[in-house]
């Protein structure tokens, strides 16, 4: 991933020393503070309710757009005559980061499992997920440059909703 490897770049020398900080570290505690939701689903003993139902439907939309946007963006690279052309079918007709979207579906959901199990208190796993995806190091670092890399992306900005899924402005 060139992200990473951009992070390298910046952190030599002793990357390697550096990176049990940078890198594992810091997504050691992310991934902690991120699946609060998860335990606190675990821990609840109350009845199924709506919000349960709601977040295993929020996580099954979140699976179902990662999953697919995955699958139709290797068919995508995997097809020659597409080098250097953008992807713009499919999911990536509705939104430009159907993973993303697909992922922020997920952290929600299973924090409207947590809510159903009492567990309000988890909510800070799916906000700072949000503001990863869309403020951090997903949307926005992603987006940083890739105009750079690929001119047409610029017309697809323009056409297609950055994360959350919408109609095309042609």
């Amino acid at each position: 991933d060139r992200r990473y490897q951009a992070i390298r770049r910046r952190n030599e020398p002793n990357f390697a020393l550096k990176s049990l900080w940078l890198i594992f570290g810091f997504q050691a505690v992310l991934a902690w503070v991120i699946s609060l939701p998860l335990a606190g689903a675990a821990a609840g003993g109350a009845p199924l309710g709506l919000p349960d139902l709601l977040g295993v439907i929020l996580l099954a939309v979140g699976l179902l757009f990662e999953a697919v946007g995955y699958l139709q963006l290797a068919r995508f690279k995997s097809d020659p005559a597409n080098a250097g052309r953008v992807m713009d079918r499919g999911l990536w007709r509705w939104t430009r980061h159907p993973n993303y979207f697909g992922d922020f579906c997920v952290w929600w959901g299973f924090y409207l499992l947590a809510l159903g199990a009492g567990a309000w208190w988890s909510i800070a796993g799916p906000l700072i997920m949000s503001f990863l995806l869309l403020r951090f190091s997903g949307v926005r670092l992603l987006e940083r440059d890739i105009g750079e890399r690929r001119p047409a992306y610029a017309e697809y900005v323009r056409r297609t909703n950055a994360f959350f899924p919408g109609p095309r402005r042609d």
